[in-house]
């Protein structure tokens, strides 16, 4: 996610979106997909949703999936942010397929994290067509989170079903 304001330690500058923006429609090229091609992510603001702007722009189908009711999820991971991430996620989610997992996976269980579920479920969907066919572009420092079920935990899911992966790493981006 683009960084909140009031974050200590910079991950995702706010300042830093163009260079990301620009990556990831460069990786979506590099990898040749196809109009009408399946795009899976999350709405958060920073790399979910310069993803899904970049799968729109080029005409590919999108599904986004929440972990949370669609109130909580924006108070947690875009509201939070300046600019205008909260039309911008809405402008997404106008041409997208909405899941918001408690309504359709039930609620969470004891022993679940909601962002691992969320991750795991999104993995699911897309290794139903074929495993050979999933592509996961992350935009990462390689560092752990700031809790589970990061981008980390769905890098080594993925790569344990098969997908490729593709690493826009942050680190040498921002330089």
């Amino acid at each position: 996610m683009i960084d909140s304001p009031t974050r200590e330690e910079p991950r995702f500058p706010a300042d830093k979106e163009p260079v990301a923006a620009k990556a990831i429609g460069d990786l979506l090229d590099q990898i040749a997909v196809e109009r009408g091609d399946l795009a899976i992510c999350g709405g958060a603001c920073g790399g979910d949703l310069l993803f899904a702007e970049a799968a729109l722009a080029r005409q590919l189908s999108l599904a986004i999936y929440l972990p949370f009711e669609e109130d909580k999820f924006l108070a947690k991971s875009v509201d939070f942010a300046d600019a205008d991430w909260r039309s911008r996620y809405f402008t997404a989610k106008s041409q997208a397929v909405l899941h918001i997992a408690p309504e359709e996976l039930g609620p969470l269980k004891a022993d679940e994290n909601p962002y691992e579920r969320n991750n795991l479920w999104m993995l699911q969907v897309a290794t139903g067509y074929g495993a050979e066919k999933v592509d996961f572009l992350c935009l990462w420092n390689g560092a752990g989170g700031d809790g589970p079920g990061g981008t980390q935990h769905l890098m080594q899911e993925v790569q344990q079903k098969g997908g490729r992966t593709h690493w826009l790493d942050t680190r040498q981006l921002w330089s």
